[in-house]
């Protein structure tokens, strides 16, 4: 029995090494990146069982990537190739303060040929949850219409939905595509994890009752709203609105993952039977440890690890 299967677009990360932009930079180092495969290696981390539906190019980074996700204990079972197609790529510089910069490589990239007859093969009744982001429907139409086809799927075969905007506006073709597909896309979701700033674009407010209601009048059983150094909002249908703190951070290194972590934290907390405000505790802290660290997913813990850190700084 699959925990959790998830679908989205790998990268090729290569992060500066030198201070600088990116165009005067000389040395890098290479890993991993990319939303859904950064929530992959959180919980494979925490000792679930993981399968990826991906789509790579048959070049040496669509192979180092499928090698790396196979490190980390991520099930690759719906991985498939398009040879002639190039793998995505991005870049990141080295800041001192604030967000780094970033550049993409990813137009016409093998994983924006993803279609439903690579995924059909799937049985949804072999798994017990699917998490989604707003990510890849923005690469492509045929992507787009391939996600739609696997929610619909998973929706007839009983299986848990968790849904997370993860906005990239730069990926859509309109503002008004972007708002109209993903508020589609959650109807189909049990679980809701909007930022407010999110919200604010998918919804047309920042007040979390209104957040909360919008989500909440569609299928979605809870809605949590992430708010930084505030933590999260728990929203759960017929229940009072929770706000769960964050942690405390002295130093932040790097943003780049901290909502992929929040999302770790909170299918960890469903999976393993915890309350939505206790999941919220866990999705606050695996937060607050990336952010601490510099990279998309070489923070993301062990068991072992989120334990104590939860009982030091809670």
């Amino acid at each position: 029995m699959t925990d959790v299967i998830l679908i989205g677009e790998p990268l090729g990360l290569f992060t500066a090494q030198e201070y600088g932009d990116l165009k005067d930079v000389s040395l890098f180092k290479r890993s991993l990146a990319g939303a859904e495969v950064n929530v992959g290696i959180g919980l494979s981390r925490l000792n679930y069982d993981i399968q990826y539906i991906t789509k790579v190019g048959d070049d040496p980074i669509g192979e180092y990537i499928v090698e790396a996700i196979e490190k980390e204990n991520i099930g690759t079972r719906y991985v498939s190739y398009a040879p002639g197609s190039q793998t995505g790529l991005m870049m990141k510089n080295k800041v001192k303060d604030g967000d780094p910069k970033t550049a993409y490589f990813r137009k016409h990239s093998a994983f924006s040929t993803l279609s439903e007859s690579d995924v059909e093969a799937i049985d949804f009744s072999e798994v017990k949850l699917i998490h989604v982001t707003g990510i890849p429907p923005a690469v492509s139409e045929t992507v787009r219409t391939t996600v739609i086809y696997l929610l619909k799927k998973a929706r007839e075969a009983g299986t848990f939905i968790t849904f997370d905007p993860n906005l990239r506006p730069a990926l859509w073709s309109s503002k008004e595509q972007m708002i109209r597909t993903l508020n589609e896309i959650a109807d189909y979701a049990d679980v809701v994890l909007p930022g407010i700033s999110e919200a604010e674009i998918l919804v047309g407010t920042d007040s979390v009752d209104q957040i909360a209601q919008f989500y909440l009048d569609k299928r979605a059983s809870v809605v949590i709203v992430k708010s930084g150094e505030e933590g999260a909002f728990v929203c759960e249908k017929g229940n009072p609105i929770i706000n769960v703190k964050g942690f405390k951070v002295s130093k932040v290194i790097d943003t780049v993952g901290a909502g992929d972590g929040f999302a770790v934290g909170v299918l960890h907390g469903y999976l393993s039977g915890l309350s939505w405000e206790e999941a919220a505790v866990q999705a606050n802290a695996i937060g607050s440890i990336q952010v601490q660290h510099e990279g998309d997913n070489e923070g993301l813990p062990t068991l072992l690890e989120l334990d104590e850190y939860v009982n030091t700084n809670r």
